[in-house]
C-alpha cells in the first residue's frame, strides 16, 4: 500500500493536524471506562512534539447534533485523560473551523485538542467547503484514526484531498501493515473467527472469508442462524431464522470449512444470575437460550486454532460479560494467545474480551476498528485511506 507516513515528513515549525480516534467508552457520570484508544493515539501525537511541530487534533465521540454543543458530546474528558498521559496542558478548543487566536497562539511544542468533529456541519457528508477551512489550519494532515477509515467523512477524507501535505500517522500505518500481513500473504492455515449478535451485519464478509480461509469459524447469535441452518436446535435463541438459507448456502459451497457448535450452555433467561446448564445441540428446549458454547466444540475448535498460521478475530463466541458463561470466549482467547500464528483482533466486544482476560500482550495485533476492520477484510476500498493514496 502505498501511501507518506508521519515518519516520512519534516514537521519542524509545522503545524500538524491529526485526526484520532478517541471515541472511547464512558459511564453514566462521564468518566472514561476503557482509554485504549486514547493511549493509542499517544505515539503520533509525541511524535510531531518531538520533532518540534505544532499540534492540533481532533475526534468524533458519540452521534451528537451537527451544529450543537452539548457537555455530554465534549472532548473534555478525552483533553483531561490526554494531559495526563502526555505530562503537559492539553486545552480544548471549542470553537475552532474557522481559526482565530487559537491558531495564531499555536507554536511548536504546543498541543490543543479540537472539540468533537462531529458537531461541525457538513462533517458526515464530507462537506468540500469544511474540509478546505480545515485544511487551511495546518502544514500537515495526519490520519491516525483507522477505526474511522471506512467512512468518508470531512476529517477522514475531504480535508486529505487539501492539505499541503496528507499522510498515515503509526497507528494507522500499523494497522494496515498488520491487516495486509493476515490477508494479503498469509501463513496458512489461515483461520478467521467472526461473531456476533447478527449475521445481517456480517454476511457479505462471511461469505467473502468463506472463500479465502481455510476454517471459519462463527459463534453468538451468527453460529445459532449456522446452527438452524444445519438442521440443529437453538430454543428461542439470538438468532436470524430469515438468513438461515444464506447460512446453509455458505455451508454448502464450503463443505467442512464452518465447523457448527455440537454443544452450547444455555439458560432460561438472559441475566448475569441465570443458572447454566451444559447441553448437546440436539436437547436444546424451546425455552432455552445459547449464551456459549460447550466443551465439546470449544475442544474441536481450539485444534482448529492450533494448527493456524495466520488468526483473524472479531467478535466472542458467547456472552463473556456473564462469568457463567465466558469460558467459551476464554478458551478461545487462550488458545489464540497460545498459538504459533500470527494473530490480529479488532472490534469493541472483542478487546473487551482480551482485556477481561489479560491476555492484550499476547495477541498478535490489536486492531482499534470495528466496522473499518472489518470492511478491509471484506476487501472493500476504505475511503480514509484511498485519499491517503491519492496524495502518496
Amino acid at each position: 500500500m502505498n501511501i507518506k507516513r508521519l515518519t516520512d515528513i519534516d514537521v519542524r515549525g509545522k503545524k500538524v493536524f491529526i485526526r484520532a480516534d478517541l471515541n472511547v467508552p464512558q459511564n453514566d457520570a462521564g468518566d472514561i471506562t476503557d482509554d485504549t484508544r486514547i493511549r493509542a493515539s499517544v505515539p503520533a501525537i509525541r511524535d510531531a512534539l518531538d520533532r518540534g511541530a505544532a499540534v492540533m487534533l481532533t475526534s468524533h465521540l458519540g452521534r451528537p447534533t451537527e451544529g450543537e454543543w452539548k457537555a455530554e458530546d465534549s472532548l473534555a474528558p478525552i483533553a483531561a485523560r490526554l494531559s495526563e498521559l502526555l505530562g503537559r496542558p492539553v486545552p480544548l478548543v471549542r470553537d475552532w473551523v474557522d481559526g482565530g487566536a487559537w491558531v495564531d497562539a499555536l507554536v511548536p511544542g504546543n498541543v490543543v485538542l479540537l472539540e468533537n468533529c462531529r458537531m461541525n456541519k457538513g462533517e458526515k457528508k464530507d462537506s468540500d467547503e469544511l474540509a478546505r477551512k480545515m485544511a487551511a489550519l495546518c502544514d500537515v494532515y495526519v490520519n491516525d484514526a483507522f477505526g474511522t477509515a471506512h467512512r468518508a467523512e470531512a476529517t477522514t477524507h475531504g480535508i486529505a484531498k487539501h492539505a499541503k501535505e496528507a499522510c498515515a500517522g503509526p497507528l494507522m500505518a500499523a494497522e494496515l501493515d498488520a491487516l495486509g500481513r493476515a490477508l494479503a500473504s498469509p501463513a496458512r492455515p489461515l483461520v478467521a473467527i467472526v461473531a456476533g449478535s447478527k449475521v445481517s451485519t456480517k454476511l457479505t464478509i462471511l461469505r467473502s472469508l468463506a472463500a479465502k480461509v481455510d476454517a471459519l469459524i462463527v459463534g453468538g447469535g451468527i453460529a445459532n442462524t449456522f446452527i438452524m441452518a444445519a438442521g440443529g436446535n437453538i430454543g428461542s435463541s439470538l438468532a436470524e431464522p430469515e438468513l438461515a438459507g444464506e447460512a446453509k448456502a455458505i455451508l454448502d459451497e464450503h463443505p467442512g470449512k464452518v465447523p457448527v457448535p455440537v454443544d452450547a450452555v444455555v439458560a432460561k433467561e438472559f441475566k448475569e444470575t441465570a443458572k447454566s446448564t451444559l447441553k448437546a445441540i440436539e436437547n436444546v428446549e424451546p425455552d432455552d437460550l445459547i449464551l456459549d458454547i460447550g466443551p465439546t466444540t470449544v475442544a474441536a475448535l481450539k485444534m482448529i486454532i492450533a494448527r493456524a498460521g495466520t488468526i483473524v478475530w472479531n467478535g466472542p463466541v458467547g456472552v463473556f460479560e456473564f462469568d457463567a458463561f465466558a469460558n467459551g470466549t476464554r478458551e478461545i482467547a487462550h488458545a489464540i494467545a497460545d498459538s504459533k500464528a500470527f494473530s490480529i483482533a479488532g472490534g469493541g466486544d472483542t478487546l473487551a474480551a482480551i482485556s477481561k482476560f489479560g491476555l492484550a500482550d499476547r495477541i498478535g495485533y490489536i486492531s482499534t476498528g470495528g466496522g473499518a476492520f472489518l470492511e478491509f477484510l471484506e476487501g472493500k476500498t476504505l475511503p480514509a485511506v484511498a485519499a491517503l493514496e491519492a496524495r502518496a
